[in-house]
């Protein structure tokens, strides 16, 4: 499907696909959303140790990229996994404008190291950052109690509603380590029910701008 580039409401760019009308990230500020969705709901909860992250919808790598800078006021070592389906180009990539909104500049080489590693293989970004990218989809998932955080970034159930089942959800469940956290901009019905389906202890948590809500989700026995 074509792509193109938009920029959101807080003047960073992402890409939009103009046949589901979605975009990679919020319009209304693709930094801000991570900010609020990812770090301060999610990232914020851990200090003072190492910790497994997988991100479900690797895409632009914004949200990693806030992580390795976040992670570092809070003496974090971050092992990160992201998956996605269909990794965007080089030229996309250049067309992004992160590294200048966030005033990350002194960030560029880790992420271009970021986008230009090699999938299927633990890379050692930084001293306290490593990454693995995996292209597959989401359904083909098969670690167990591996990671204390999940991004789930998927496109939204709109367009995508096989994204947002009990079988993802429950795949989810078992990843987490007991008492890991999911969090998602998402905040419909179906996907919280989903959600507690399979065991989450979910809420609901005030949303990024353009959002009213959002969830996070708790593995607990």
């Amino acid at each position: 499907m074509k792509r193109e580039i938009i920029i959101t409401g807080d003047g960073s760019k992402t890409i939009h696909i103009p046949e589901w009308n979605e975009q990679y990230h919020s319009k209304h500020g693709a930094i801000q959303e991570a900010y609020h969705v990812f770090i301060k709901n999610g990232l914020s909860l851990f200090s003072n140790r190492e910790i497994a992250i997988l991100e479900i919808g690797f895409g632009t790598g914004l949200n990693a990229l806030i992580t390795n800078i976040e992670s570092k006021k809070t003496n974090l070592k971050v092992n990160y996994t992201g998956v996605e389906r269909y990794p965007i180009s080089l030229e996309e990539l250049q067309s992004l404008n992160y590294l200048e909104e966030l005033n990350a500049t002194k960030e560029k080489l880790f992420f271009n190291k970021m986008h230009t590693s090699e999938w299927g293989v633990t890379i050692q970004i930084s001293d306290d950052f490593s990454l693995l990218k995996e292209q597959k989809d989401f359904s083909e998932i098969k670690n167990t109690n591996a990671f204390h955080l999940i991004y789930f970034d998927a496109f939204g159930a709109r367009v995508q509603p096989e994204l947002w089942t009990e079988e993802i959800f429950k795949i989810m469940y078992d990843a987490l380590k007991e008492e890991g956290y999911l969090v998602t901009y998402s905040a419909k019905g179906s996907v919280r029910r989903a959600m507690q389906s399979v065991g989450f202890v979910v809420e609901r948590l005030p949303g990024p701008p353009g959002k009213r809500e959002m969830l996070r989700a708790q593995k607990k026995f």
